[in-house]
């Protein structure tokens, strides 16, 4: 049965349902509509709660900075917004790996190892950790991940490289908007070729849900730590962040605790004219320059 989420877009068959996003299957072979959900979580699902245009927001920002981020050259998953609460994507082989790459002590880091809040790390520290829910997504190392069979040197090498290109640019994008990014998490898909060829995509989604944002003046927080931590104002965070990127009215789409959908609806689609023109580069033409063991 075909249903209707408000949008007028037909609601396909899902193929997945996550804690912050449904995945429904495309209107065209190789493609899925992403749906972003109002859920807020915490501690791998223990902490959950319905917070009014979460998922409008997330929708906005991360078409926004995937659209960005192909402009500069990483090839991800995102297409186009279809409306204020879905995406059209690529459908891709989602690699089990949670790629974190953090500039500013922060969140896990600090209880690992004692760290003080806030301190500035010497250089970005890229984290690995094997997406599983029933094992707390444990973090792992190279050698795990080669040795699992997760990724294999190519697809690694490539994933850490893109990781510390998304840090570049997402540390210069969001210090033009006076807010430090502090960590982030993302993860990769696999695309496959005609003749056996890989691509690998960026994936998922970049937002305030997978990024610590800190406004550089006051520090205060714009990202899920404010739910997490019972700071309160996540959703006014979320659209501070929306704001300052110009992607929504200054007046802003969240009135009351209600998203305005006639404000919402109005707002320009997002398109990602580069993913469609983009001739992708297999990963699989070359050896990895480090030797991997």
């Amino acid at each position: 049965m075909i249903q209707f989420f408000g949008s007028k877009t037909p609601r396909r068959r899902m193929i997945y349902d996550g804690k912050a996003k449904t995945i429904y299957e495309g209107p065209e072979p190789g493609t899925v509509i992403q749906y972003f959900k109002d859920d807020a979580t915490a501690g791998n699902g223990a902490k959950h709660d319905i917070i009014a245009g979460k998922g409008v927001l997330n929708n906005r920002i991360s078409a926004h900075i995937m659209t960005k981020l192909e402009g500069m050259g990483i090839p991800t998953h995102f297409l186009k917004s279809l409306n204020m609460r879905e995406q059209l994507v690529r459908q891709v082989e989602i690699i089990p790996l949670e790629v974190v790459v953090r500039n500013i002590a922060a969140g896990s880091l600090c209880k690992r190892f004692g760290m003080k809040e806030g301190t500035v790390l010497n250089y970005p520290l890229v984290e690995f950790y094997y997406k599983k829910d029933e094992l707390n997504d444990p973090m792992v190392s190279e050698n795990h991940i080669l040795n699992m069979g997760w990724a294999d040197p190519y697809e690694l090498e490539e994933m850490v490289a893109q990781a510390w290109r998304i840090n570049d640019y997402l540390a210069g994008l969001f210090s033009g908007i006076g807010i430090k990014l502090v960590d982030f998490k993302v993860e990769f898909g696999r695309l496959y070729g005609e003749y056996e060829e890989v691509y690998i995509l960026l994936a998922d989604e970049i937002s305030p849900d997978n990024c610590r944002l800190w406004d550089e003046k006051s520090g205060d927080k714009l990202d899920k730590d404010r739910f997490r931590q019972d700071l309160g104002g996540m959703i006014e965070a979320y659209q501070d962040v929306a704001k300052r990127l110009g992607l929504i009215p200054q007046t802003g789409i969240i009135m009351g605790g209600n998203v305005d959908e006639q404000i919402a609806a109005s707002l320009s689609e997002i398109e990602n004219d580069v993913a469609r023109e983009r001739k992708l580069r297999s990963i699989n033409k070359a050896p990895p320059s480090k030797p991997w063991k």
